[in-house]
């Protein structure tokens, strides 16, 4: 069966089954409470799960599709992986799928996989590990098509296991989740929880939202907006990444919602280009008008992600 799929479906279900793996790391590296945290920059912390995820998700991809380009967070290491942290098997239901023409036959030199190991690392040391996903993303020339979210605490409801996967294929399908519509009659918007600053205030406040919901992690925030907890994502600001919105993004997108700069462009994914994200990130839910909030934003908001 796997042999047999086409090249996104093997990554997607590869991709699905390394970062649940990567999840027990980042569990099993908090509950031995040694985070061996380094400061990489300003507000930019790095843990030893951070760096243990990375390694194992790397590993494991590279091992399956060794000609294809994989960009991560983390600066690469040459510490020999240990064998139970390379994954081989494959999510059986991705592998099933059917592809339209364009995506079944793709050159594996055109594509890209980007990875944030442990995406909302900040709030991770905090202790609010909810927040925490686990991000790869896998984009096709320069657009994002498939993507793979995985949260390591979630508490499924009806066994207490924790950890949970959502995945997206734009234009075939999604899994893992059950889309929720944010509610009507009222506007929820999600930002960050730790790197806010005066134009991140002012874009939000252009919007005059009933409510303000910050929380860590690119990956968290999309989620919020597929479970109908926020109807948009505002973050004008140039902190965030590649790695930290190629994932969301095609996820998202899988669904019907939308994920921009603030000029209303999608950022491109291929191997060469910028890693920062730097007109800022504006997503929406599905059954949002994305054009309406881009018009609501002030152009002094715009011009300073210019500068």
């Amino acid at each position: 069966m796997a042999q047999s799929a086409s090249l996104l479906s093997r990554i997607v279900a590869h991709s699905i089954t390394a970062t649940v793996r990567a999840g027990k790391i980042i569990r099993d590296v908090m509950n031995h409470g040694c985070l061996n945290i380094v400061e990489k920059g300003k507000d930019d912390l790095q843990t030893e799960a951070d760096r243990c995820a990375q390694r194992c998700i790397i590993a494991s991809l590279s091992h399956q599709f060794p000609n294809i380009t994989i960009i991560g967070e983390e600066e690469p290491s040459n510490c020999e992986v240990p064998s139970e942290w390379i994954v081989t098997e494959a999510d059986p239901e991705v592998l099933k799928l059917q592809l339209p023409a364009h995506l079944e036959n793709i050159d594996a030199k055109d594509v890209c996989i980007w990875v944030d190991p442990l995406d909302g690392t900040s709030e991770y040391t905090q202790g609010f590990v909810e927040h925490v996903t686990v991000l790869v993303g896998v984009a096709i020339g320069k657009r994002a098509v498939g993507g793979v979210i995985h949260q390591p605490y979630y508490k499924n409801p009806e066994n207490d296991v924790l950890g949970r996967t959502l995945w997206g294929i734009n234009g075939v399908g999604f899994g893992g989740f059950t889309p929720v519509v944010a509610p009507a009659g009222k506007r929820i918007v999600t930002t960050t929880r730790s790197h806010s600053d005066s134009n991140v205030q002012a874009a939000i406040n252009a919007l005059c939202p009933d409510e303000v919901v910050r929380v860590g992690g690119a990956g968290y925030k999309v989620i919020l907006l597929m479970e109908g907890k926020a109807h948009a994502y505002v973050f004008a600001s140039k902190g965030c990444k590649r790695w930290d919105t190629c994932a969301p993004e095609a996820v998202l997108h899988a669904i019907g919602g939308t994920l921009t700069d603030f000029y209303g462009d999608r950022y491109s994914y291929n191997a060469e280009t910028p890693y920062p994200n730097v007109k800022g990130v504006l997503a929406t839910a599905p059954g949002e008008i994305h054009q309406w909030y881009l018009s609501k934003i002030p152009d002094e908001v715009k011009q300073k992600l210019k500068q």
